[in-house]
């Protein structure tokens, strides 16, 4: 058989291939062997689905670390996230402290079968219910480890997703799943050429994800400029300047205004604070979840509300293509969108929503000045805090912001709209970079753990250059 046409035809594919008896995995290389995870390892996981209360959570040096799907990012081990469990309940299950080299896997949650090998163990650790922990592999851990990391193994885990409601696979689930079984100084081999090569991807993903850091930045500085300080001189000589009075805003072009907000709006609310019930069916009631890289959207898994509920919203005000909306509340306080397709649906607390009136000739100004990183950097210096971080409507309403005459919004509008199609056509081009270095990075270890390319004569490039 070939080698894995989605890598390019870099790898060649072992001589012989043998049917290794399991549907997803084909064939296999005539010397591996197919065995099940129970036999290969030992799994275990925390007794009950809720194990221990909130009470057993305490302070960072009064108990253990407890490991959580947010301890794995991609299938990398990460400890930038920490809660601790008391010590009691930390000794009271001695099978699930946390060794060096084990493999951490969550089994319940919407990140189900997510993986990585533990490293770097410093103090004691545990897992919560959501995790199992597969300790004493017989076959190398990070072979293990990229096997269930891989995108076959992972189309296994979602056949035997036996949870209802939140996705859950069994001890049962887990035992049984099927484990190819080169030898053992291959699956070594094997880990090492996967170690090599993705990290090796890691630093082009790590360099293209810098990248498109940089353009967001760039394209916010150049927007922010515009929006606050007015367009680049034409004329060779700087626009005259006047102290604004207000002090997240400085100088600004002597001509502009600088106006409250509340100044110039005709809608300027934010949504329902007491949202209705939900419903199967109906109209969505949206929030600041649906606030996406500057777009307003509708997701596949959005509230809803009856025809009924929505029409009472509506008597305080009905939402219209061109109205700005704002994130609020929460941690993504400042993400900022227009609504551009209409279709019947109402605003939780979460979101307000501002209308313009006709001292802003277009929506896009007033989004495009709200966006601006001097007022994002307002919000956050006037957020309360009570169960989460929020801005009052109050405070928002009476914030000045920078008007130029209107003969000069469009140009404004205009400027800001070319140099952000320029910066975006490269950030998509850098998007689609990363995809395709990850989708290459997944075929990779696919093929890899499966036995569709031979590695058994791979050298790192240190050893080759030796």
């Amino acid at each position: 058989m070939a080698a894995d046409t989605a890598l390019g035809g870099k790898y060649k594919a072992y001589s012989e291939y043998k049917d290794s008896g399991v549907e997803w995995l084909g064939p296999m290389p005539i010397d591996w062997d197919v065995t099940k995870l129970k036999y290969t390892a030992s799994i275990y996981g925390r007794i009950g689905f809720r194990g221990y209360t909130v009470s057993d959570i305490v302070d960072e040096g009064e108990g253990a670390i407890v490991l959580s799907p947010s301890n794995i990012e991609q299938d990398r081990f990460t400890l930038e996230k920490r809660s601790y469990l008391s010590w009691d309940k930390y000794y009271e299950s001695p099978e699930i402290m946390v060794s060096e080299g084990d493999v951490l896997m969550v089994k319940t949650g919407s990140t189900f079968g997510k993986s990585t090998i533990i490293s770097l163990i410093d103090e004691p650790m545990t897992i919560n219910p959501q995790m199992a922990l597969i300790k004493d592999s017989k076959v190398d851990s990070r072979f293990l480890t990229y096997l269930l990391n891989s995108t076959l193994i992972k189309a296994k885990i979602e056949v035997n997703n036996t949870g209802s409601g939140m996705p859950t696979m069994t001890q049962e689930n887990i035992n049984r799943f099927p484990v190819p079984r080169p030898s053992d100084e291959l699956a070594t081999q094997i880990a090492n050429f996967l170690d090599h090569e993705t990290a090796k991807i890691d630093t082009l993903i790590e360099k293209q994800q810098q990248l498109i850091k940089l353009l967001k930045e760039k394209r916010q500085a150049v927007i922010s400029h515009a929006v606050t300080r007015g367009l680049p001189s034409t004329t060779g000589s700087d626009t005259p300047m006047r102290d604004s009075g207000v002090e997240w805003l400085g100088r600004v072009p002597e001509h502009w205004d600088v106006v409250p907000l509340k100044h110039l709006c005709t809608l300027l609310k934010d949504g329902t604070h007491l949202p209705p019930p939900r419903v199967d069916s109906g109209v969505p009631l949206l929030s600041v979840r649906n606030i996406i890289n500057g777009k307003f959207v509708f997701r596949d898994d959005d509230s809803n509300i009856s025809e009924k509920d929505y029409e009472s919203l509506c008597r305080s005000f009905i939402p219209q293509q061109g109205d700005v909306l704002l994130a609020i509340v929460g941690g993504t306080i400042g993400k900022v969108a227009i609504i551009d397709e209409m279709t019947k649906f109402h605003i939780q607390r979460s979101v307000a929503i501002f209308r313009t009136n006709k001292k802003i000739l277009t929506s896009e100004l007033l989004a495009n000045i709200i966006g601006s990183s001097s007022f994002q950097s307002l919000l956050w210096e006037n957020v309360g805090f009570s169960a989460q971080p929020g801005i009052y409507l109050g405070s928002l309403a009476n914030f000045q912001l920078p008007i130029p005459p209107l003969n000069e919004q469009n140009d404004i509008n205009e400027y800001c709209s070319s140099k952000s199609e320029r910066i975006n056509i490269l950030i998509e081009k850098a998007t689609s970079a990363v995809k395709l270095m990850q989708e290459r990075r997944t075929a990779l270890i696919s093929a890899a753990v499966t036995g569709k390319i031979d590695v058994r004569d791979w050298h790192s490039d240190e050893e080759e250059g030796s």
